[in-house]
């Protein structure tokens, strides 16, 4: 039994940690809030029976997932957290016996209610009344730095209007006497998009023939999360703050509602919902009564938050994993609906992930009409028997992503069919691949026009072949005008046929291939990282690289052959076989081939000796004049391996300033910790 439990420990870890990364890095959640809930709750009472388990990489130790890679990082000067959840009154109360076990003092507590609004957190800085930074959450610990995005939302002040002498003065007027502003102000609030604006968004873009959006909230994280502030600026983002961060050089509250106080007498834009309350039992109710009114809301909003007002008190209450014990997320009840489930239809991902979804007569579920929903994988189809025809119990948890809960079984007519998943991409009508251990099915042909976009994308990245200027928005123009149809096409383009496409100039043209031309001279580790292989990294595809040393060699490896590398399994070996044995992809390689894009590895890049020989290093935090590919070069150069995660074949760990957890994990595992100084005497420096 202890086996099974630590096995499925090991499942849990991975599937929430995905769904985090799903959520919050790439705002494209898969399951529905109800669902990871209760996949994270059954973590967290894995946790508490097996406390010697927890490992750093446990999500219970996160406040959310990683930082996306496009943007410059911020480190928040305190931890951004998240919320354990109440689901209903007990829980609720339950909480509150917890705590005031902890201290007496919170038998008498005042607590404070606030929405939980459903958008995008982000944390602003202020120096002398200045905005001068804004971030996204991120991890909890570091965030994105996306303050261009920020000063195009309106309700952001770019200074705060209210001075210490105007402060004070309003000050008379209420409870917040004797506070300043200070010279360093950090906030926390919530970035959203009202519904209205939502609704009349979708409008616009229907009558324009443009794709509408799904939800606020996806559409305000992905505005505030990308590039141009021009289209963050053309969306109507708004924001609540509620929180300070951090300050410093000036007296602010240490109670919950003065907070707010305070900070709608600075300017900030603050809920009008919010109230206070002397005992629990009056929070409780309070918030109950938006669960079935929260149609009123002017925002999309999952919850209420019941926070206690002294802040002192919640500080000294402490943690529980990375959850503050002072407050708690009162989440509203899921939705559901019945609907008929006419037909399953099938995705293809970038990575060529095939995913079914349910095409439902439509049905209004919260205020928005739903004609699909999510089915998962297909492995869920057959564990829950959903047959074309069902009639089907729809759940949109959190008001975000419909999901078929199941079929309603005594509803069954008999003319229901049973489903069978797809032996060929619905895409390109390549067979598709399965992976011993893997609920998802792959296609994976690397020309296969539902992958096409996001691979060539891809294949251009600053991490693969690094062809500046070839950007999304040019890609797509390249493959919708037919001069792309596989990732080796790049490489013929024509100065007259980039002339003809909107946008391009003489300048751009001529850049644009300057760089393409450029590309051909990439390294073999590369090119083999931008093919987009299943499982195949930057640090797997330098190995693959120093292994075989050209393509050639690797396209006729063996499963055998690929798994005497180190840290290469069954798995990953039989992805990268399956993968040139397609045929679409022999020819691919043939167009690269005569295109010039044939690196090899040079014989001392392919069998380096050194100082590191036989050493494997993992680098974390910044260090002080090696940047990232720079160590890496570095330690290659002198023989050695670097990895991207903590092991015990791990040699050293090489530490920088705000490191994350690998340096936890390194001190569990014995692994030595060495700084640069360290490392470069190692290497005879």
């Amino acid at each position: 039994m202890a086996t099974h439990s630590s096995s499925r420990y090991e499942e849990l870890k991975a599937q929430v940690n995905f769904h985090n990364y799903r959520y919050h890095v790439l705002d494209a959640p898969v399951i529905s809030d109800l669902e990871y809930d209760r996949l994270l709750n059954e973590l967290k009472k894995l946790e508490a029976d097996h406390p010697d388990w927890i490992t750093p990489d446990s999500p219970t130790q996160r406040a959310g997932a990683r930082p996306a890679d496009r943007f410059e990082k911020i480190r928040h000067p305190a931890p951004i957290l998240s919320l354990a959840n109440a689901f209903g009154a007990d829980d609720a109360r339950a909480w509150f016996e917890r705590v005031k076990k902890l201290d007496d003092r919170v038998e008498n507590a005042k607590f404070v209610v606030e929405p939980k609004i459903d958008g995008l957190s982000v944390v602003l800085h202020y120096r002398d009344g200045l905005f001068v930074q804004g971030a996204t959450r991120g991890d909890g610990e570091v965030g994105e730095d996306i303050t261009s995005n920020l000063r195009t939302v309106r309700a952001i002040p770019l200074k705060i209007p209210v001075g210490s002498e105007q402060l004070s003065a309003k000050s008379k007027q209420s409870s917040i006497t004797n506070y300043q502003l200070p010279k360093y102000l950090v906030v926390r609030g919530e970035a959203f998009i009202p519904n209205k604006e939502f609704e009349a968004l979708n409008k616009k873009l229907e009558e324009a023939g443009e794709k509408t959006y799904l939800n606020p909230r996806n559409t305000a994280a992905g505005s505030l999360r990308q590039l141009d502030p021009v289209l963050t600026a053309s969306r109507p983002i708004t924001l609540l703050v509620y929180q300070i961060v951090h300050s410093e050089g000036g007296k602010v509250p240490t109670s919950q509602w003065e907070i707010l106080e305070y900070l709608k007498a600075l300017g900030f834009p603050v809920t009008d919902i919010a109230r206070r309350f002397n005992d629990l039992e009056s929070a409780i109710a309070y918030t109950e009564t938006f669960s079935t009114g929260r149609k009123a809301l002017p925002y999309e909003a999952d919850g209420m938050v019941i926070k206690i007002d002294d802040l002192t008190l919640a500080a000294d209450l402490g943690f529980v994993g990375k959850d503050p014990r002072g407050a708690v997320a009162f989440k509203f009840p899921a939705r559901e609906v019945t609907t008929t489930l006419n037909d399953i239809g099938v995705a293809v991902g970038r990575t060529g992930v095939l995913t079914p979804y349910a095409m439902l007569e439509p049905v209004e579920i919260g205020g928005v009409v739903v004609e699909r929903a999510t089915l998962h994988n297909f492995d869920y189809i057959a564990e829950k028997d959903i047959r074309a025809g069902d009639r089907v119990l729809i759940k949109r948890a959190g008001e975000v992503i419909p999901y078929v809960i199941g079929p309603i079984v005594d509803a069954r007519t008999g003319k229901e069919k049973k489903y069978k998943p797809p032996s060929k991409c619905p895409a390109c009508g390549q067979e598709v691949e399965h992976f011993e251990g893997e609920v998802a099915w792959y296609c994976v042909n690397a020309a296969c026009p539902a992958q096409l976009v996001r691979n060539v994308e891809h294949f251009v990245s600053r991490g693969a072949m690094d062809i500046v200027g070839l950007g999304i928005k040019i890609v797509e123009q390249l493959i919708e005008a037919g001069l792309v149809k596989d990732v080796a096409d790049l490489f013929s383009l024509k100065k007259e046929q980039l002339l003809e496409l909107e946008g391009f100039a003489e300048k751009k043209a001529e850049n644009l291939l300057k760089s393409i031309e450029q590309a051909k001279g990439q390294s073999l580790n590369r090119l083999i990282a931008a093919l987009g292989i299943h499982g195949v990294g930057e640090v797997m595809a330098g190995d693959l690289a120093r292994t075989f040393g050209n393509l050639s060699a690797l396209s006729k490896a063996s499963a055998d052959e690929l798994q005497q590398m180190d840290g290469l399994g069954p798995n990953i070996a039989e992805s990268i076989v399956d993968w040139f044995e397609q045929n679409a992809n022999q020819k691919l390689l043939k167009k690269l081939n005569a295109a010039g894009v044939w690196p090899e590895m040079k014989k001392n890049e392919k069998k380096k000796e050194g100082a590191f020989t036989g050493l494997t290093f993992v680098v974390t935090g910044t260090l002080p004049t090696l940047s990232r590919d720079g160590v890496k070069e570095f330690i290659e150069s002198n023989g050695g391996k670097v990895t991207d995660s903590i092991s015990k074949k791990t040699s050293y760990l090489v530490l920088g300033e705000a490191p994350g957890s690998k340096l936890d994990k390194a001190q569990s595992l014995g692994v030595k910790v060495i700084d640069e100084a360290e490392l470069r005497k190692l290497a005879g420096g």
